[in-house]
């Protein structure tokens, strides 16, 4: 370790691999579950489309953000502190506070039920530790990092240098005390939630949203066909079945949810703050304007 800091990296490139592999893959079934709620009629295949579209569409999110926090994902060792950083979720711990460090092998473990290889995260109460937070991405490396309040799993490439930068900092001493400092994910949603502004763009893109759904749920299945569009001579184009109006609500739907996690992530930092109002505004604008294209064609 230098006089400053030294910083090591979870394993990247196993998870990297999981994440972008279920990603395509519920990427490609929602695709096609979509395809078949807008290709069909009402009835049973309807219904169960829409339940696999929603059903495989959820976890994308989830695991893009978990995608980018493994990526995110850093312990950085300081004379005085030690920083666990995965994602949104930022740990600063005084190295006077660390009681021990040691590999997870060495005592019982329990894993989180929801881990990949790559995102081995949450909370757990073990009888033998107390409380055990997992910021880690593999159990190959992973060590156990003890403080009075609770335990914290990580996962660095280097464990054996890890440690040995650890003791290092330890016999240097610190120069001045530090304090700790935590940070979580739901940090970001509360901070961002207090303004008025993002409440109104949350909750107006969130209803007309579902009010669209919901409007269109009930009048495509009423719709024999439907012309969507107009040929180059500006003439409409070949009627479609009216169940394919689905497609437009749902698409809308998809990009406000996308919208409001990038904006969650541009929320965060300062000086790009205004990005954050401008995706939420356009999930809002792009739901007025599908609604407005729908009440022309069918007017």
């Amino acid at each position: 370790m230098n006089d400053e800091q030294a910083v090591y990296r979870p394993p990247l490139q196993p998870g990297v691999n999981t994440h972008l592999i279920l990603v395509a893959l519920l990427g490609i079934a929602s695709a096609a579950s979509i395809w078949l709620v807008t290709s069909g009629g009402m009835g049973t295949q309807f219904i169960l489309s829409l339940a696999l579209a929603a059903l495989a569409t959820l976890p994308i999110p989830i695991l893009l953000y978990r995608l980018y926090a493994l990526l995110r994902g850093e312990y950085r060792l300081y004379r005085d502190t030690l920083r666990l950083q995965w994602g949104l979720r930022l740990e600063e711990i005084p190295i006077s506070d660390v009681e021990w460090v040691r590999p997870a092998s060495t005592v019982p473990l329990s894993l989180p039920f929801l881990r990949l290889s790559g995102s081995i995260l949450g909370v757990r109460r073990i009888k033998e530790l107390g409380t055990v937070e997992f910021l880690a991405s593999t159990t190959g490396t992973m060590l156990l990092v003890a403080t009075a309040r609770r335990i914290y799993a990580i996962s660095p490439v280097d464990a054996a240098g890890f440690v040995q930068d650890f003791q290092r900092a330890i016999e240097l001493g610190s120069l001045s005390q530090a304090g700790a400092h935590s940070v979580y994910p739901s940090f970001v949603f509360v901070q961002a939630w207090k303004s008025p502004l993002t409440r109104f763009l949350w909750l107006s893109g969130l209803f007309v949203n579902l009010g669209l759904l919901a409007w269109v749920s009930t009048l495509a299945p009423t719709l024999s066909s439907v012309s969507v569009g107009f040929l180059p001579d500006k003439t409409p184009q070949p009627p479609s079945p009216g169940i394919q109006l689905m497609l437009l609500p749902l698409v809308s739907l998809t990009l406000f949810v996308i919208g409001w996690f990038a904006g969650l992530y541009y929320h965060g930092r300062e000086a790009q703050r205004p990005l954050a109002f401008i995706i939420w505004g356009a999930g809002t604008l792009t739901a007025i304007l599908i609604l407005t294209a729908l009440l022309f064609i069918l007017g």
